[in-house]
């Protein structure tokens, strides 16, 4: 017999408790609300998620600080989740690799029922804690960082996983929209934001959806300025792959450096398409050869390079 044969009063029952779950006043009409006012009630729920996200800045500082030192040392970081929480983690880590262009093991996202549950739910997958520790068996080593994604925070695979990871030395950190989640004793970094209740309740695509991706934004960005991918607010590690990405190499090297549009494509083809080659020999005066040796004595960060070149 398949789970959907099983009938459902046999079926295990979980009444979670979490704040997302509880029902949310300022909605109660929401069914007989004006398309606009029904926004409107959307929208001011929806500020909640930046502001719940400011109160455990120190916690995603936390949980950055745990990241930057693995990935130098050669680790991972993995995020494991379930639904929503586990779709963000995708989007997330798959976005690193355009954007920053990294390695593609660097980020690695585990999603309750496997690729096929980025389409279609798999509503009973987030409730076997077998499995996700399993998965971190297969996959976590020592030394590296893992993310649990659980709106709730008691997600069974996303506390398996979590619970391996652990017995297998590497770091742990819990992101969830439950500041009481009892989970939070069993990791290293707890990131508990309170979104409260959602506005349909129990639909945690919403704000605590949008309080993750933000937390996950603010998380995987930092550790990426941390280790050199950005110099002042500029993107240095672009591969250019079409016309807009050749563009904007040029444009990044024009606002970091002052030079004249042309300077820097000579600069640029001069470095092999090397963005980062190219703008420390702008900024150094230094010749090609002798910024990428910079760079490559400075663990590839432009700002190490300039200093050793400028001493």
């Amino acid at each position: 017999m398949t789970t959907d044969q099983v009938p459902s009063e046999v079926r295990p029952v979980v009444r979670v408790g979490a704040p997302t779950e509880r029902r949310n006043p300022l909605s109660a009409d929401l069914d007989l609300m004006s398309t606009r006012d029904m926004l409107a009630v959307i929208n001011e729920a929806d500020r909640r998620a930046p502001a719940a996200v400011a109160e455990v800045l120190d916690e995603i500082a936390a949980a950055v600080d745990l990241a930057v030192p693995a990935l130098r040392d050669g680790h991972r970081v993995h995020y494991f989740g379930a639904g929503t929480s586990g779709r963000l983690g995708v989007l997330d880590a798959v976005e690193l690799i355009p954007t920053f262009n990294i390695p593609r093991h660097w980020f690695c996202a585990h999603l309750a029922g496997g690729q096929g549950a980025m389409w279609r739910a798999v509503e009973d997958a987030e409730d076997n804690h077998a499995t996700g520790a399993a998965e971190a068996n297969e996959c976590v080593a020592p030394g590296d960082v893992v993310v649990g994604l659980a709106a709730s925070g008691r997600t069974p695979y996303v506390l398996g996983a979590l619970a391996a990871s652990r017995a297998r030395q590497a770091a742990t950190v819990l992101l969830c929209a439950n500041p009481e989640a009892e989970a939070a004793r069993d990791v290293d970094v707890f990131i508990g934001v309170d979104t409260g209740p959602e506005v349909v309740t129990g639909s945690t695509r919403m704000k605590a959806g949008t309080a993750q991706k933000l937390v996950l934004n603010a998380f995987s960005t930092a550790v990426m300025v941390r280790l050199g991918r950005v110099y002042s607010n500029l993107m240095i590690d672009v591969v250019a792959t079409n016309a807009k990405l050749r563009g904007r190499m040029i444009t990044i090297l024009v606002e970091a450096t002052g030079c004249s549009e042309e300077l820097c494509r000579q600069a640029l083809n001069a470095s092999d398409g090397d963005l980062k080659t190219a703008l420390v020999s702008l900024v150094s005066g230094a010749d090609v050869t002798r910024a990428r040796a910079a760079l490559a004595s400075s663990a590839d960060q432009v700002r190490g390079a300039l200093a050793l070149l400028a001493t």
